[in-house]
């Protein structure tokens, strides 16, 4: 079991009345890693320094934006990156998917809420058992599809033999498909078995991640063969795999 003193959270915002409202319930809830920055540039140090394992950014910072810094976090790990921002339009929300965010919460929020679904994706990495699911497995927690192959273990992703960055909730969901090839998952599902959230999220989170996916693995993102929609239930990965 997951000790929670053992995650190490970044707390990304130039709002000190934030941060410390943040890091006191986060501490409550047994998080004692928790680091705090007010700029992108100390963001990055702070990254490349002690490697958080979840990140909570806020998008609108004094010497750049979030979104940016984002793909920037990247680059020092794999971490869980979840958007504090007071941009609450549908389109700010989708911008932040596609810029490689794993979660998002508009201003003003409730800091319990931010500690429950942080609780939440401890617990859903816990309850993964690797050799879960009839996907095509060469070991266990590896998954060959016809033209890429998931590594569970190591967080790959490998497209026609080349590895190919995914941020973690993607990555988290195309491998929840993998594990149940054939088996049409609702949006309401995906939420509960992949975000660890229980009851119907937001339509267009679910879709994002879908499309980014799709951008990864079909040779033809418009026109997927693999990924696809099941019109009216959801979602599901094809079958078909492919031996080597």
């Amino acid at each position: 079991m997951t000790n929670v003193s053992d995650i190490r959270i970044a707390i990304v915002d130039d709002e000190p009345s934030i941060v410390t409202m943040l890091q006191m319930v986060l501490r409550r809830e047994g998080f004692h890693q928790l680091y705090a920055a007010s700029t992108c540039a100390e963001a990055l140090d702070l990254a490349a320094t002690v490697s958080p394992d979840i990140v909570l950014l806020d998008i609108m910072l004094p010497d750049g934006s979030g979104l940016e810094l984002c793909s920037k976090l990247r680059e020092y790990g794999n971490p869980h990156i979840l958007f504090l921002s007071a941009k609450a339009s549908d389109l700010d929300v989708l911008r932040g998917f596609a810029m490689g965010g794993d979660d998002y919460i508009t201003k003003p929020f409730n800091p319990l809420e931010v500690a429950a679904r942080i609780q939440a994706r401890i617990r859903r990495l816990e309850h993964e058992a690797p050799a879960a699911g009839p996907g095509m497995r060469l070991e266990p927690g590896i998954y060959r599809f016809s033209r890429f192959t998931v590594n569970e273990a190591e967080g790959e992703l490998i497209v026609d033999g080349q590895p190919v960055p995914c941020p973690a909730q993607e990555f988290q969901l195309l491998l929840h498909f993998c594990k149940f090839p054939g088996v049409v998952f609702s949006k309401t599902q995906l939420y509960d078995k992949v975000w660890g959230i229980n009851g119907q999220g937001d339509d267009s989170t679910v879709m994002v991640h879908i499309r980014r996916i799709r951008e990864r693995i079909e040779i033809d993102p418009g026109n997927p063969k693999q990924l696809l929609t099941v019109r009216g239930l959801g979602y599901k990965l094809v079958k078909e795999t492919q031996e080597r």
